[in-house]
């Protein structure tokens, strides 16, 4: 399921799989290799404190003589990089997706693979362009909807992004669409009046759609690393966070973070993306993505 991203990644695949491969073939593992292993995985950007519980309990089972060689490091590593992400709350299909995150980080072109997602399984999707700060976003998810033969709901440059997605909403019920997709802007995390412009946004979509469930997706760009880390902590205190998706998967950028961020705000990995073709979004398998991490 994930060989696209072996495909997509080979410069992390080189750096990073390459390397841990030369630990699984060692007869006997110490101290200085697993002190060698922890500056693979900080190099990965898997994060200081995710890296280093890692790390001791490795330490641990080593000591107590439950590991010894390279397949059982492989094993344990492996055990401990899905438990990580097996800690954090499954997230189900949703009929509402308000996608948030920086400038830059794949959030229209979410919208436009979610919608196509919808559609090959029957649904009828709506998109909302409510990145009204930024009038290409709108003409870069209108030009999307035309090309996955699905409705749209655009705004204005400058127009009140609340309501844009107002209108989304009674359209959405008026018309009995099966899934509502809101593309906002690109809210820097620092911008105290954006956050609270997204808070409103979803207080607004509560209100009218009450029996609706919101699934707040934050689109974390690979590339990025460690301020990733920063940007799902600063988006989880404005607005609770529901699933992280993975972006630009197809660029140099190190997955590891989403190791880090999973552990410390328990928020689930939903998608991972990658390319600018419609289809190109994956849902997130836990065990298959850290088996292919491991190679």
């Amino acid at each position: 399921m994930f060989g696209f991203i072996k495909q997509k990644l080979q410069k992390i695949f080189n750096n990073i799989s390459a390397k841990l491969h030369v630990f699984w073939s060692k007869e006997h593992i110490d101290e200085q290799t697993l002190n060698e292993l922890e500056l693979i995985l900080l190099q990965a950007d898997t994060g200081i404190h995710t890296t280093r519980a890692i790390i001791s309990k490795l330490k641990k089972d080593a000591a107590a003589h439950k590991l010894i060689n390279g397949q059982q490091l492989r094993s344990s590593l492996e055990q401990e990089l899905v438990s990580i992400l097996s800690k954090a709350p499954t997230v189900e299909e949703h009929t509402i997706y308000l996608l948030v995150g920086i400038n830059g980080s794949g959030k229209t072109t979410l919208a436009s693979k979610l919608a196509h997602r919808a559609l090959s399984q029957g649904k009828r999707p709506l998109l909302v362009a409510a990145d009204t700060f930024r009038a290409a976003a709108i003409e870069q998810l209108e030009a999307w909807s035309q090309r996955a033969g699905c409705e749209i709901i655009a705004g204005k440059p400058g127009q009140d992004p609340a309501s844009v997605v107002f209108e989304g909403a009674q359209t959405f019920a008026e018309k009995n669409f099966d899934v509502l997709i809101i593309d906002t802007a690109g809210r820097l995390q620092t911008k105290t009046n954006l956050m609270a412009e997204l808070a409103k946004i979803k207080r607004m979509i509560e209100r009218h759609l009450p029996s609706q469930r919101i699934c707040t997706l934050l689109t974390v760009d690979a590339m990025l690393g460690q301020n990733s880390f920063e940007q799902a902590k600063l988006f989880h205190e404005s607005t609770q966070l529901d699933g992280i998706v993975l972006t630009k998967m197809d660029s140099t950028g190190k997955g590891g973070i989403i190791f880090s961020i999973t552990q410390t705000f328990n928020i689930p990995v939903v998608f991972l993306s990658f390319g600018e073709h419609m289809d190109q979004l994956k849902v997130f398998n836990t065990k298959e993505y850290v088996q292919e991490l491991l190679g």
